[in-house]
């Protein structure tokens, strides 16, 4: 093991010392919580994840930003095991879920929880079956733990009286939480949110923005979240990602994207109309 090699100056008879000193840098870094390496995909012909590689730390949110078709959803996918790539690797807390052994994935999926783009609400189930369902797939627990859970997590969301209620009675706002709800009732370490503000208006946003930090808060989990919203992105993030062609371009802390000077970032999180990612889409 290399060894840092101090010397003592001399200041008296005394003899001089050596001391060795391991160089390790593990305490300075926190745990990685999900890593991307080289992750290549082809969908339709078409190259939609090419060499994506990522660190997402433990207990931090990571947004993807990007265009339609750059691959966000698709590389929410691959982490919970739903595609495979044709080249790369997927690790959860270090374990490859690409090529699992002996229930790997399974365990994996059991650390992550997964709010839809569109709730994916059950309309034949009420608000409490809807967040119970997991349980009742996954768990063997009692009807009292299950209530008791389901009655937690609906809390935490602000949804305490909704258990009752049909999907067909609430607003899109309250299917985001109760989507949330369910997306934690098995107490994940890892959430991942695909356009969590997608077709709110701007207060509703804002409502789930805080909720996302409050999960941050309250439950210590690790988060991926993939948005066109700058909004939600600069509010809720530690770091952004962007992807474009398939590939990360940019990885840095949001005010490296508030002030950067290269003229793809600049376009794309300021919404102009003219400039490089326009001129590529015309071509």
């Amino acid at each position: 093991m290399d060894a840092i090699l101090e010397n003592v100056d001399q200041i008296d008879e005394t003899p001089v010392v050596i001391h060795t000193a391991p160089v390790s840098y593990e305490g300075l870094l926190s745990p990685v919580a999900i890593e991307l390496c080289d992750l290549t995909k082809a969908l339709g012909g078409r190259t939609v994840l090419d060499g994506v590689s990522l660190q997402v730390q433990k207990g931090e949110t990571m947004c993807i930003i990007g265009g339609s078709g750059a691959g966000k959803s698709v590389t929410l996918k691959h982490i919970v095991g739903l595609l495979k790539p044709d080249r790369g690797c997927v690790k959860i807390d270090g374990v490859d879920v690409t090529h699992p052994r002996n229930g790997e994935l399974e365990d994996a999926r059991r650390k992550i929880g997964f709010c839809f783009q569109g709730s994916a609400l059950l309309n034949s189930m009420n608000v409490f079956e809807n967040v119970a369902l997991p349980l009742r797939e996954h768990e063997r627990l009692p009807e009292a733990e299950v209530k008791r859970r389901v009655e937690e997590k609906l809390g935490l969301v602000g949804l305490h009286d909704a258990g009752a209620k049909m999907p067909s009675e609430i607003s899109g706002g309250m299917k985001k939480r109760v989507g949330l709800a369910r997306a934690i009732i098995r107490n994940p370490g890892i959430i991942l949110y695909d356009e969590p503000t997608a077709g709110l208006d701007p207060v509703m946003s804002a409502t789930i923005n805080e909720l996302i930090l409050d999960m941050q808060k309250k439950l210590g989990v690790t988060s991926i979240l993939v948005t066109h919203d700058m909004t939600s992105a600069f509010k809720v993030s530690n770091r952004i990602a962007m992807l474009l062609k398939g590939r990360i371009v940019h990885v840095g802390r949001a005010e490296e994207f508030r002030t950067s000077a290269d003229p793809v970032i600049k376009q794309f999180i300021h919404g102009d109309p003219e400039g490089p990612l326009t001129r590529e889409n015309n071509r």
